[in-house]
């Protein structure tokens, strides 16, 4: 397997640990970056990005990182505190007054960035394809009660944390999550990341191969 791009000596371990993946057969493609006190020490690519091993992984191949997404948005949370726009001990009804429903008047921001909020899912049983519905599901969550008292446990909000996050940042900006993370963020620090993926980019998007296809052929 060739691995392509930069790797500083004093981490070569790394490298030949990455290339153990392919070997092991726990990868069909991959990158890998590491950077130490403001300077990148290991930058590195290899394999395919596609199941049929037809398209190479390139320096630039764009993949899916799940819920690192959430560390994004709360970046776009913690600017619009910055800016004075957002106070997280304010109740989330100051900015989003539908959210006071359901006895959640006093739930405050700091509960949702905390994953204390007590609305980890959905009371109603939902099709996969709603979740692509942004007022649905921000009407879905407004309107029920927390699953606990908010702020005395804390539980993963897996499926919830993005849009709670996502709809405080349109009421008080007026833009989506992903459009006031591209202005503010993404382009400003010429970021190559993105919530909500423009068609243009779908040439340099990689596929997601289940776990279970990859360890079965191992």
């Amino acid at each position: 397997m060739k691995i392509d791009g930069y790797c500083d000596e004093r981490f070569i371990s790394v490298k030949h640990a990455f290339e153990k993946n392919f070997e092991l057969g726990f990868e069909v493609g991959a990158s890998f970056a590491v950077s130490l006190n403001g300077k990148l020490v290991v930058d590195i690519w290899g394999g395919f990005s596609d199941s049929a091993k037809t398209k190479p992984w390139e320096k630039d191949t764009i993949v899916n990182v799940f819920s690192t997404t959430k560390v994004m948005t709360a970046l776009c949370i913690h600017l619009l505190v910055d800016k004075g726009l957002i106070n997280v001990d304010a109740p989330v009804a100051k900015y989003w007054p539908e959210f006071a429903q359901a006895t959640k008047e006093n739930i405050l921001v700091k509960h949702l960035m905390s994953h204390s909020a007590g609305l980890p899912g959905f009371d109603e049983k939902i099709p996969v394809e709603a979740l692509y519905d942004w007022d649905r599901i921000i009407g879905l969550l407004a309107s029920q009660e927390p699953w606990w008292k908010p702020g005395t446990k804390i539980g993963y909000h897996m499926i919830t944390f993005g849009y709670l996050l996502g709809e405080l940042v349109r009421r008080v900006t007026g833009k989506s999550l992903g459009e006031f993370f591209r202005d503010e963020i993404a382009v400003p620090l010429n970021i190559d990341f993105h919530i909500g993926l423009p068609e243009t980019f779908d040439s340099r998007t990689s596929n997601i191969i289940p776990p279970e296809e990859v360890f079965a052929k191992w």
